[in-house]
């Protein structure tokens, strides 16, 4: 099981480790040994939009290698979404992973093309923009459709992180990790 989580400049940090502690708990608490992780991005190091430097594991490697692809929003997705060579690296991941993002960034996904005829979720505020990718944009929590996860405003990337727990581990599984982070208010709808 190999897990890639991509990260930019300007990113919302939230939105990366919100989704990044629960699931890296699954080898952490002993769950899943043989689960992988990486950090990766189209530089060696970038900073949050709330300053929090992150070096990256990976630097544009190929995507498709990993079972999930965990894409954050944040202040950074205007920039980034003119970073052509950005955008095609995502589409790396395109027909052989699980591809979730957190907020903005299912703009990044609509811009790589990986979310037309999908139903998708954003922030309330980007909802308009969501709608120039996929005719299905809807103001649920946790949205799936195929092989793209989308979720929310950044506080539902700690939800996400969970959703996925569950989707790798079963459901046990995701309230021993729950419980243990003392989060009391997971919601998926």
């Amino acid at each position: 099981m190999k897990i890639a989580f991509i990260i930019y400049d300007k990113m919302t940090t939230l939105d990366f480790i919100g989704a990044y502690d629960p699931i890296t708990r699954l080898k952490t608490m002993g769950f899943i040994n043989n689960l992988e992780y990486d950090v990766c991005s189209n530089k060696n190091k970038v900073t949050a939009a709330e300053g929090l430097e992150i070096a990256a594991d990976k630097i544009l490697n190929n995507l498709s290698e990993y079972n999930f692809i965990v894409v954050p929003g944040g202040e950074g997705v205007k920039y980034i979404a003119q970073d052509k060579e950005f955008i095609e690296w995502i589409k790396t991941a395109k027909d052989k992973s699980t591809i979730t993002s957190v907020c903005g960034g299912s703009i990044i996904l609509g811009l790589a093309g990986l979310i037309k005829d999908k139903k998708a979720t954003t922030h309330p505020l980007l909802m308009e923009n969501l709608k120039k990718f996929t005719a299905k944009a809807t103001d649920k929590r946790i949205v799936e459709d195929g092989n793209i996860i989308t979720a929310r405003g950044v506080t539902s990337s700690i939800d996400l992180g969970l959703f996925l727990c569950e989707k790798i581990a079963g459901k046990e599984i995701r309230i021993k990790i729950q419980k243990q982070m003392d989060y009391l208010n997971y919601n998926c709808d």
